[in-house]
């Protein structure tokens, strides 16, 4: 039985709550996907390369920074997303102080640490880099993110130090103690990117579990303990089993030379394999698993096993054309990891809002550059 209601007008129908209708169920948001695409070619980046060898070795490295430009430049001019490329606006000079500076601290390591009476010095440079070393993995992500535009809009960086200590700083230290935690580092380390990166105003959320991690971290070292025994135990039968006594002066023989040879490179195509499959399965999952503002999501479907066989392969290419295999090999890689990426949207990427423009310091971009520390997004 319905109360009458005593706020309604005299001589109004009453409704009961089974009268009123439900709402109409919201439909699901329509998902819109933008496979991205590359167009660069081996031969039109082989003319930017080769300027760009010749050009850094003649200005004894001075040169350096503008081919690091010009070589992103190209790489993301040719990155496609919606029928947009992306753009890198770095800008050399404020890379060259940067490197100029870490050179010159690295030449002063160098060569402090040849002699005793200055090694004290190598010393307290290398504590320093150690100190130092979050804070130069953060101000290189901050100044690769406000560099980097799409669409006419860039994006930011907004990691704290304190969360680069933890990522960084606490998580490998525990790692190089307890080697089990490494995978854990990991995970801290691709959350720290994923979950500070912004484009306008959506800000980026990693959904990833560390689990995964030790599974990539346990198929990694499972290679390399098959890969051993695979090599090793053969090896140790014919250096014991071989007719020449191995312990005496030339007791060694030809073919017991050659077999550790070729067991030594086959060891190291392996540990490569391993290495760069842990790679590949890390950059697949948290790309799967990351996101930006709740509206982009991302899907990448390349195969970790096939990534690291175009990484060894492409390896090889390069030692046996002397290095002028390069510029095929970062062109076999890149389309392969970018056209197997599917950005999924459920909004139009005209629709961000800028944060506004900002200005990053150089310093810790040359600093990786230079040291060849691996923290691209």
């Amino acid at each position: 039985m319905s109360l009458p209601d005593p706020a309604a007008p005299h001589g109004a129908p009453v409704l009961s709550r089974h009268d009123v209708a439900p709402p109409a169920p919201t439909a699901p948001a329509a998902v819109t996907e933008h496979p991205m695409t590359f167009t660069g070619t081996a031969g039109e980046y082989f003319r930017i390369w080769i300027v760009n060898v010749a050009l850094t070795v003649v200005t004894l490295g001075v040169y350096l920074p503008w081919a690091r430009v010009r070589t992103r430049q190209y790489f993301y001019g040719h990155t496609w997303v919606d029928g947009q490329n992306f753009e890198y606006r770095a800008n050399p000079l404020a890379l060259l102080r940067g490197y100029l500076l870490v050179g010159f601290l690295f030449a002063v390591y160098a060569l402090s640490s040849n002699s005793e009476r200055t090694i004290w010095i190598s010393i307290v440079l290398a504590l320093l880099y150690a100190a130092l070393y979050p804070w130069v993995v953060r101000q290189s992500m901050r100044f690769q993110a406000v560099n980097t535009w799409h669409r006419g809009l860039n994006f930011h960086f907004l990691g704290t130090l304190k969360g680069s200590y933890f990522a960084y700083g606490l998580a490998n230290v525990a790692a190089g103690v307890i080697g089990l935690l490494l995978p854990w580092a990991w995970h801290e380390q691709r959350k720290y990117q994923v979950q500070n990166l912004t484009y306008g105003q959506a800000r980026g959320a990693f959904r990833g579990d560390v689990a995964p991690f030790f599974t990539f971290w346990i198929t990694a070292v499972g290679i390399g303990v098959g890969s051993l025994l695979l090599i090793g135990v053969p090896l140790l039968a014919l250096f014991f089993t071989s007719n020449s006594n191995p312990f005496e002066e030339d007791g060694f023989s030809t073919g017991l030379i050659v077999a550790l040879g070729l067991g030594y490179v086959l060891f190291l195509l392996l540990s490569a394999t391993s290495w760069q499959y842990v790679r590949g399965a890390i950059m697949k999952y948290v790309l799967n698993n990351a996101e930006l503002g709740g509206v982009v999501r991302f899907r990448a479907s390349f195969s970790p096993w096939r990534l690291a066989w175009i990484g060894v392969t492409n390896t090889l290419a390069q030692l046996l054309t002397l290095g002028l295999a390069t510029p095929w090999a970062a062109m076999r890689r890149a389309k392969y990891v970018t056209e197997g990426i599917t950005v999924r949207t459920i909004t139009n990427l005209d629709e961000f809002a800028s944060a506004g423009p900002g200005q990053e310091s150089a310093l810790g971009e040359a600093a990786t550059e230079l040291l060849d520390i691996q923290v691209g997004f």
